[in-house]
C-alpha cells in the first residue's frame, strides 16, 4: 500500500547501522561525503527549537538523573489531555550522544510527552567534547557501545519514582501505563530488547532490525536474537528509509516474523538515517507522534493514520505502508 503525504513537516537524525560512530555514518539520503559533512556542520549549530506541539518542549539536564537528557514540555503545569505518556529513546549507534535526535524528541516532548535519552549532549550547540570510543575489538565490527537496554529502563525507574516523590516537578504528572519505547539504529535494537518488559505498552523501532542469525554482527558488547521478536507483548511499529536502508532487510524480516501482536511497518525512501536533523524532526517525527497518540492515548483521529482502506499512511504516496492485526 502507498501512502500519502502527510499533512506534517517531518525531520530526522540517525546513527548508522547498529553500531557505528557519528564519525562511521555512510552520507544521509544518499548524498556524497561532502554532503554529510555540510549537515554535520549545521546541526552543530542548529539551535533547539520547541517543536509544533501544544506544549513547547525543552531539554533538560537533570542533576538528579546523570548521563541522560529529559525532553519535556517546558510548562509541566500546561493542561494537557491526559497525564504526560513517556518515551524511552535508543540512541542511534548505541551511542552516549544524547543530543543526536534532539530536533525529533522535542517534537514529540511538545505533544505532552517525557522523552529521556542515556549519555550526554555531545552534538548540538554548547556540545561537550564527546569521548573518544574504542577500537573495534574483531574484524569488521564497529566500536562498542556506550550505552545498553538497562540504560533505558533506568530512565523508566526514575520517572516512574519522580512521578510519586512529592517535591518532584514530575510529582503526579505522569501516566506510568503510557509508556513507549523507541530508539534508531543500534538504539532500535535496544528497543525491542526492552519491549519485554510488562510497563512497556508500545514500540517504535527506526531503521533497524534483527539482524539474521546466520549473518555476522558486527556490534560489539550487545546482541538481540530474533527469539526477542516473540517476547514483544505490545503494538510495534516499524520505520525504515526504504530499500536504500542498510537496516531495510533485517526490519522487513522481523515485520513477516512477528505474528502475535499487532505490527506495521511505514517506508520512506530517506536511507538509513532519516529525517532527524530536518527541523521538527522531519517528516518521520509526526508517524511516530500520531503512533504514539493512539497507542498510549487512544485517539481515534491519530488511528486513521494507521488503519482502513483509506488510511493516512496509504494514501501518502512518499510513504509505502503495511501492517498486520491492527
Amino acid at each position: 500500500m502507498r501512502p500519502a503525504p502527510l499533512r506534517y513537516a517531518f525531520l530526522g537524525l540517525s546513527a548508522v547501522l547498529a553500531g557505528c560512530s557519528h564519525a562511521d555514518k555512510p552520507a544521509i539520503h544518499g548524498a556524497p561525503s561532502e554532503a554529510r559533512a555540510a549537515s554535520d556542520a549545521a546541526f552543530a549549530v542548529a539551535p533547539d527549537a520547541p517543536g509544533t506541539g501544544p506544549y513547547p518542549a525543552m531539554r533538560d539536564v537533570r542533576p538528579d538523573l546523570p548521563d541522560h537528557i529529559v525532553y519535556r514540555p517546558q510548562d509541566l503545569d500546561a493542561p494537557v489531555a491526559g497525564k504526560l505518556g513517556v518515551v524511552l529513546w535508543g540512541n542511534g549507534g548505541c551511542s552516549a550522544d544524547a543530543t543526536s535526535a534532539r530536533f525529533h524528541l522535542l517534537e514529540i516532548a511538545s505533544h505532552g510527552y517525557i522523552a529521556i535519552a542515556p549519555g550526554k549532549a555531545y552534538s548540538g550547540p554548547g556540545a561537550l567534547p564527546a569521548p573518544p570510543r574504542e577500537a573495534p575489538t574483531r574484524e569488521g565490527a564497529f566500536p562498542p557501545v556506550q550505552t545498553l537496554p538497562a540504560d533505558l529502563l533506568s530512565e523508566l525507574d526514575w520517572i516512574l519514582a519522580e512521578n510519586q516523590r512529592a517535591d518532584s516537578p514530575f510529582y503526579g504528572r505522569i501516566d506510568p501505563k503510557k509508556v513507549a519505547v523507541a530508539g534508531h539504529s543500534c538504539g532500535g535494537l535496544q528497543a525491542i530488547s526492552v519491549a519485554s518488559d510488562p510497563r512497556i505498552a508500545t514500540a517504535i523501532v527506526h531503521n533497524s532490525g534483527v539482524l539474521d542469525p546466520s549473518a555476522f554482527n558486527p556490534i560489539t558488547g550487545f546482541s538481540v536474537a530474533k527469539e526477542a521478536l516473540n517476547r514483544i507483548h505490545t503494538p510495534v511499529l516499524y520505520i525504515l528509509g526504504g530499500e536504500s536502508d542498510i537496516a531495510y532487510p533485517n526490519g522487513m524480516d522481523d515485520f513477516a516474523r512477528i505474528d502475535h501482536v499487532p505490527v506495521a511497518v511505514a517506508n520512506l525512501d530517506v536511507g538509513h538515517s532519516g529525517t532527524f536533523r530536518d527541523p521538527n524532526g522531519g517528516k518521520v517525527a509526526p508517524v511516530a507522534v500520531q503512533w504514539l497518540e493512539w497507542q498510549l492515548r487512544g485517539n481515534e483521529a491519530a488511528s486513521r493514520w494507521f488503519v482502513g482502506a483509506d488510511c493516512g499512511l496509504c494514501r501518502a504516496p512518499e510513504w509505502t505502508y503495511d501492517a498486520k492485526g491492527l
